[in-house]
Parts: C-alpha cells; structure tokens; sequence
C-alpha cells in the first residue's frame, strides 16, 4: 500500500494507491461518518464497480446509489439536481457520506454537491479514471460547467480520503487513458525535470500499459499535486502552475462543445500552445518542444488545436478564464523544462497574433 498525505492541517486526508483498495473493507469503513452514504457514480461505471464498492461497506449502513448520465457535456447544475434529489428523497442528513465513483466529471460534481448539501458533508473519492486518479480527484476542486466557461461555478471542498486502484484501469479505454497520460506529462513539465526524464525513458512502456510503470507514475504525480496543495489550496499563487495549458485546452472545450475533445486531450493541445509560446519568449528551445510533441504523439494524444478557432474566439473564451484577474490574464508557461512561470503581462495584440497562426478561420 501507497500512502500519501495532502498536508492541509485539520483538513488533511489520505491518498490510498494499490490494487485492491476498493475491495479493503476496513480502511474504506474508516472513512465513513454516520450511517447514510450516497454512492455518486454513472451509468458506464456503475455495471462495473458499483457492487464491489457497496460490497465493501458495513452492512448495517443505509446506502443509496445515484447514476449520472456519463460525459462531460452532463457535467451542469441541471443534472446536478439528480443528486440532491435522492439525497433528499432518502433523508440523508449532515452526518451522510457522498462517495463519488467514476471519472472527474463524477467527482467534481458529487464534491459540489457535498459541499453545498445541507451547507457540507462528509465526502470521499474513489477515482476510476487515469485523470481523475492523477489530478481531479486530489485537491478539492469542485464544480460544474457553464455553457459560456468550463468549471465556472464551484468550490473549493476537500475529500476526507481519497482511494486509487490502478487496476481498474483495465477497463478504461485507449482515449480516456491516453487523456490521463497528459496530465501525468504536465507534473514533470512544471516542477519534476527528474520525473520528465523518467516518463521521456519509459514511453513504450506507457503505450504498452505497464502496470509496474503506470502505479508509479500515478504515485508520483498524485505527490507532486499533494506539494503544490499543501503549498497553496486555493489557487493564490503557486498553485496556478498546475493549469499549465488549461487556460487553452478549456477555450478548445468551450468552443468546440463540452465532450467533443475529452480534458486531457485539450490539456495536451494547450500544453504543446504554452510550450511554444515560451519558445517565442526564449526561455525553452524548438527542441525541446519537439521532444514533447513526440511523447504526446507516441501516446495518440492531438498537438495541435482545432484550425476552426479564430484568433477572437481564443480571446473570448480565455478572458472568460477563472485565471483572469482584474482583465489581466494569466497565463502558465514554462521558464525551463520541469519550472513553470506565471505570466500576466503579456499583451493582448501578441497573444492574439500568436494564436492566428494557428488558426484557418
């Protein structure tokens, strides 16, 4: 058993990695205040996992299930309601546990709603996705899109635990798996420069699933987020390195329709815009953007953005960031391989420019 900490004071938790986790019923139990859990998963998911997960839990708890549609375009305060509706239908109280099960679409919405039911209830995480084990289900961003900007309403509410079983990654598909590997990338390149290389040497083993090699690295990237948190939990300056080509690849979600790329591939996309733009401010080289795109290629992930973007739609959608700050935007960029830079005074009209070469419309 793997066993990290988001050090955070009285709010800290556990980060349990191993295989089999979910079937440890005395570790699982300890974590459960009262005698209610909401099971929170979705309908792809569920058929999987969710016996095996109930199975886990004390019998003599009062456990209720509630399946969300499965995508990121259902990720609104619409479906959100679904939650609450059964929370409320089955009488939890401020004592329930909300267990969310599934990828980070799940978990970002059942933290939302732990924090906002009966104003904050106890809440765990138990991450099925590559993504969502790496980054969404540690820190305690929550929330839900906004047709105008992705993860505009929400709250900061941390878990009370949070467990991660690689092998239920078995079942997860080439897309969503190759999504997760460009959050894991985006560690080395922002504070790791010794975890890059290690991910750069084993690239066939990450395209070949290596089990031994996967469990490492979700280990080491859960720890690099778990640093930056304890650093900075809500996002008032360090912590911001962890957006390193999120203020692109969200413009990409936005535009082209929640669902259509998945997070991470816009993620990998924005990463190879941040990476190229530091290249223009000379402080990282053409090659060493080459060698990223060759690692985010070899892992079938796209490197460019859509050509149907105009330089104004990237400006709209990027103004409407959560990182702008008094109209300023901050961009992440990288100072060296394995050290992010926080930008906000690049001008507008040489954002702009940059961006339409990359842009047919």
């Amino acid at each position: 058993m793997n066993t990290l900490k988001v050090q955070l004071g009285e709010r800290s938790y556990p980060i349990y990695i191993d295989s089999g986790v979910l079937s440890d019923s005395a570790r699982l139990n300890r974590h459960i205040k009262g005698r209610q859990v909401l099971v929170i998963s979705n309908t792809t998911v569920a058929p999987l996992l969710m016996d095996r997960v109930c199975a886990s839990l004390d019998p003599s708890l009062k456990v209720s299930q509630v399946l969300l549609p499965d995508g990121e375009e259902h990720k609104t305060l619409g479906v959100l309601e679904q939650i609450f509706d059964k929370a409320l239908e089955d009488n939890h109280n401020r004592s329930t546990t909300f267990l969310a099960l599934g990828g980070g679409v799940v978990g970002d919405m059942a933290g939302f709603a732990a924090a906002s039911y009966q104003r904050g209830v106890n809440f765990l995480q138990i991450p099925t996705t590559l993504l969502a084990q790496v980054d969404s289900s540690v820190g305690g961003k929550t929330g839900v899109n906004h047709p105008l900007g992705k993860n505009m309403i929400g709250a900061f509410y941390q878990p009370q635990a949070v467990f991660i079983d690689p092998d239920v990654l078995d079942s997860l598909p080439d897309r969503e798996y190759a999504a997760g590997l460009a959050e894991v990338i985006k560690y080395g390149l922002i504070c790791d420069p010794a975890f890059y290389e290690w991910l750069q040497h084993h690239r066939d083993d990450f395209v070949a699933r290596d089990k031994a090699v996967l469990s490492e690295a979700i280990k080491r990237s859960c720890a690099a987020k778990a640093r930056v948190v304890a650093e900075d939990e809500r996002e008032g300056g360090v912590r911001a390195i962890l957006n390193l080509g999120h203020t692109f690849g969200h413009a990409i979600e936005a535009a082209q329709g929640y669902g259509s790329w998945l997070h991470g591939e816009a993620v990998s996309a924005g990463m190879v815009l941040a990476a190229r733009l530091s290249v223009n401010q000379g402080w990282i080289t053409d090659a060493e953007v080459a060698r990223l795109v060759q690692w985010l290629e070899a892992m079938s992930l796209p490197t460019s953005p859509p050509k149907d973007m105009s330089a104004a739609t990237w400006t709209e959608h990027m103004l409407r960031d959560k990182k702008v700050v008094d109209g300023r935007l901050r961009l992440v960029l990288l100072a060296q391989i394995g050290e992010a830079r926080i930008v906000d005074d690049l001008p507008r009209s040489e954002l702009e420019a940059f961006m339409a070469t990359f842009s047919s419309a």
